[in-house]
């Protein structure tokens, strides 16, 4: 579309309060998605939309549905306050991303659009009376929605005018095909429904059957990744296990790789292996992890989001994992069964300023590689992603190859410039801290962060007032077998160093030791024999006797 074609937020006829948020969150021109999308929408048209992550797909629909909610109050008859949207999500952490998103826009007219979160299942009685004042908006997950409405907290049949299904290709992997044909019973016959996605598959069609009637569809032509301008996609194939620890090393402990990282695996298992591994080099990390509360999970964001953590490690398998026909999925596999089905990262997870995106293990499908790559190059700012592959990876990796080539002038991923042989002289330090990272290691790991939570309970805060003992055994309790950290491992001595990035790690160092030295001359040069006296008397003066 020619430029002087563009429609701007302010041509499409928006609340002036919305157009005020719009500008304060700095959003100059709509993005292709909303540019499209947001005419169809305040016609009244159902819309199946596909674009890709972060492409600012939220904004998309919490725009039309807060302008059609504000002109509904401000020109129809006087109305009683009830429930007319509904945004459904797969995931806990994306409900609240939402939320947050339509907050921000409606901060202008907060009075007259309220929005409620209930996707989180430990505020059960908060929610009760929050949906009592009867919100504008609800967001949740398809289980907790229709675990309110059938408890009659909720009531849809005769107010809900606004569906939104965010994310919709997830929902039925996620497990939610019953709960979602179970809550359709429960609205009304016509309402406005907007159903976005990322990819189009079998279950958005299923859900284009049952929730949207007469919808304009809408497939953007856009790579469902930016461009190599903005992203840079590379494979290097590692011959063993063992390198791909050894590389991941190098390029953190190295600085080969500046900025923040996500690390993916496959297995949760497989994150704390890896978290363990870097401890042993004084690499700060943290795994992400589904067993874990919500509310811990977001304070990790927001901590990496803050600065206090380089690296998260995370992992999507029971989120993104092959498909199997005829079976519910995303439950979780054998090894992680205590993960939260409704929490995850490869989709809806707003991470700041991700520099790099690291395939440590080769994502299960190529959908997996391109919500993965989606963290990183996000709005207008460059990204990379490095995948890791074993050589019996080599079919898996073709078909990620395929799909990216056939978006026409998508990047390919390109074979990454860098001589494991130049790193030879870490393996040992590599295998070394491999022996460290055990099995019975890994478990204490688990077990200590499910203890911290437990200590920090706020439900549990009552019953070790009432069992201080029970309290005092908990934080005594020490592993039996911690992984043993060794300090010395966390130097890199400069001979150890390849030559060839001498000059790329060790740059700032040199210019740090400047004025040090300077300082010690100046030392050198008093009279130390003078020194030496003027200590002599200051001991000589507090040895007297008062």
């Amino acid at each position: 579309m020619e430029d002087q074609d563009t429609l701007g937020f302010e041509h499409m006829g928006l609340d002036p309060r919305l157009l005020q948020a719009v500008a304060d969150l700095g959003w100059s021109q709509p993005t292709l998605i909303q540019e499209k999308a947001i005419p169809l929408a305040l016609e009244g048209k159902d819309l199946l939309a596909r674009a890709r992550t972060g492409s600012g797909k939220t904004a998309a629909y919490a725009i039309p549905m807060l302008q059609l909610l504000l002109h509904k109050k401000a020109t129809g008859p006087v109305m009683e306050q009830a429930v007319r949207g509904l945004v459904l999500v797969p995931t806990k952490e994306l409900a609240r991303q939402a939320q947050s998103m339509m907050q921000q826009l409606a901060a202008y007219c907060a009075r007259d659009v309220r929005v409620a979160n209930v996707s989180a299942a430990e505020d059960s009685a908060s929610q009760r009376a929050m949906l009592m004042e009867k919100p504008d908006v609800v967001v949740g997950t398809p289980s907790r929605i229709l675990n309110h409405l059938k408890q009659d907290n909720l009531k849809l049949r005769d107010s809900l005018e606004l569906l939104v299904v965010d994310e919709a290709d997830l929902l039925f992997s996620f497990g939610f095909e019953d709960e979602l044909k179970s809550l359709l019973c429960h609205l009304p016959r016509i309402y406005q429904a907007f159903l976005m996605s990322a990819t189009f598959n079998e279950d958005v069609q299923a859900l284009k059957e049952l929730v949207l009637h007469n919808p304009v569809t809408l497939k953007l032509q856009e790579s469902q990744l930016p461009g190599p301008d903005q992203l840079q996609q590379f494979q290097v194939v590692c011959e063993t296990e063992e390198d791909k620890f050894l590389l991941v090393y190098a390029l953190l402990k190295l600085s080969l790789i500046r900025g923040k990282a996500l690390l993916f695996v496959n297995t949760l298992e497989r994150g704390y292996r890896l978290r363990l591994f870097l401890e042993q080099f004084s690499i700060p990390s943290c795994v992400l992890n589904g067993e874990l509360p919500l509310r811990s999970r977001c304070h990790i964001i927001s901590q990496f989001n803050q600065g206090f953590y380089d690296c998260v490690i995370a992992t999507d398998a029971e989120i993104l994992g092959p498909p199997v026909k005829g079976k519910r999925r995303g439950r979780g596999s054998k090894g992680d069964k205590a993960a939260d089905p409704e929490s995850g990262v490869a989709r809806g997870i707003d991470f700041h300023h991700v520099s790099a995106v690291l395939n440590f293990d080769l994502p299960p499908t190529p959908e997996a590689y391109i919500h993965r790559a989606g963290r990183t190059a996000r709005a207008n700012n460059p990204g990379i992603v490095l995948t890791f592959v074993l050589p019996t990876e080599q079919s898996c990796l073709a078909q990620i190859e395929a799909l990216l080539s056939g978006e026409g002038e998508a990047p390919i991923l390109l074979p990454y410039q860098f001589r494991m042989e130049e790193i030879e002289s870490f393996r040992y330090r590599c295998r070394d801290a491999m022996r460290s990272v055990t099995k019975q290691a890994i478990r204490e790991a688990r077990l200590k962060e499910i203890k911290e939570e437990l200590l920090h309970s706020e439900k549990l805060k009552t019953y070790f007032e009432d069992n201080p003992r029970d309290l005092q055994l908990l934080r005594h309790d020490l592993p039996l077998h911690p992984a043993v950290v060794k300090p010395h491992l966390g130097n890199v001595p400069d001979y150890l160093v390849p030559a060839a990035l001498r000059d790329i790690v060790h740059p700032r160092k040199k210019r740090r030791k400047l004025p040090s030295c300077r300082k010690v001359k100046k030392v050198k040069t008093q009279n130390p024999l003078r020194d030496f006296k003027h200590r002599g008397k200051r001991l000589k003066a507090t040895a007297k006797p008062s």
